[in-house]
Parts: structure tokens; C-alpha cells; sequence
């Protein structure tokens, strides 16, 4: 079983988000919000600091992302693969998943086909924060037993659903087929002027 040492674990997921930065950078990604604010939160899914700011309501599908692929690996790697190897492997594709998220085409799609017309892809700071949210749920998954791991994801999930209007599950559908009515639902939470 490959069980690398833990500072092997943190010099791999310093060097791949340091890649990611770089990577986003050079697509002519923003390293922090066009207003030149930092904060830690931005809660607001309308407000043109979403995906700007280091978390936001779409962090907590990023937690989604680190259970599920905790799960995944699991399931495929069992136990020819220590923990902290299934965590290496989780960080490259959710860096992986930064950096094709953040690409024009991705960005173009979401804009034309779900609520996030105002969306001009997310800052640097904004993706390390969703690379940290994926390894808070890897974390989590490891540590909870799989059955609260289980029902904790599917109430988070319910829970943007009713708070934000979007989660994990509208998120992935409207990016690969957009239904309309869910759209307009959607649009619907937008907050009037």
C-alpha cells in the first residue's frame, strides 16, 4: 500500500495548488476581487463579490466534492491506497476540476445556460478557497462514519437547495442540460431592486 509521509502530503498539495494559481493566472483569472476587497466570506450568490471572495455559498459544494470523492476513491482504490494518497489524488482532481471550471468555455456555459449570468469565473483566492472546502469534506468523510456522512451531504445539499436555490445536483444538471423551469425557479430567488 503507498503511504507517503505527511510532509510529502503537504509539499504535493502546496506544489498542485500553486500550479492551479498559476495555471488560472496565466487564463487571465483575477488573484483576488476586481474591488480589491479580501474577506473571508461572501454570503450573498447575487453580489458581484460571489466566487471573488476565499469562501462562499457554493464553498459548501466543494465540501460535497471532497465526500464524494473520499467515497470514490474508496470505492475504486479500497485499501491499496492510504488515506493520505486517496487525499493527494482527491486534491489533483479537484484542482483539475479549478482550472477546467475556470476556463472560458466553462465560464461562457454557465453564463448562458444557468443563474450565474453576472459570472466571470472565480479569483484565485476564490478556488484556493474551494481546493480548502474539498479537503474540509475529504476530512470529514474520513473521520465520520459513512451513513451520517451519507444523510449530513444529502441534508446539505437539500439545504442550499432551499437557502440559495442551487447546490451540487441543480448545479451539475444545468451545466450539462439546462432545464428551463428550473432556471426560472431559480431565477426567482433573485432579490428585486
Amino acid at each position: 500500500m503507498l503511504r507517503p509521509s505527511a510532509l510529502f502530503v503537504a509539499v504535493a498539495i502546496v506544489a498542485m495548488m500553486s500550479l492551479t494559481a498559476s495555471v488560472e493566472l496565466a487564463m487571465g483569472r483575477r488573484a483576488i476581487s476586481k474591488s480589491g476587497v479580501v474577506r473571508l466570506w461572501a454570503g450573498d450568490i447575487w453580489s458581484a463579490e460571489n466566487s471573488q471572495q476565499f469562501l462562499d455559498p457554493y464553498s459548501f459544494t466543494h465540501i460535497l466534492h471532497g465526500v464524494i470523492f473520499y467515497a470514490g476513491l474508496w470505492l475504486v482504490a479500497g485499501g491499496r491506497m492510504s488515506p493520505a494518497a486517496r487525499l493527494i489524488a482527491a486534491v489533483a482532481f479537484e484542482c483539475g476540476w479549478e482550472m477546467l471550471e475556470n476556463s472560458s468555455f466553462v465560464i461562457e456555459r454557465y453564463r448562458a445556460q444557468t443563474i450565474s449570468i453576472g459570472y466571470y469565473g472565480d479569483t484565485v483566492l476564490n478556488s484556493m478557497g474551494d481546493i480548502c472546502s474539498m479537503m474540509f469534506g475529504f476530512y470529514l468523510a474520513s473521520r465520520l462514519p459513512a451513513p451520517a456522512t451519507a444523510v449530513g451531504a444529502v441534508i446539505l445539499d437539500a439545504a442550499l437547495a432551499l437557502i440559495y436555490r442551487d447546490n451540487l445536483i441543480l448545479n451539475i444538471i444545468m451545466l450539462i442540460y439546462p432545464v428551463p423551469a428550473i432556471k426560472n425557479w431559480q431565477a426567482a430567488g433573485q432579490p428585486k431592486d
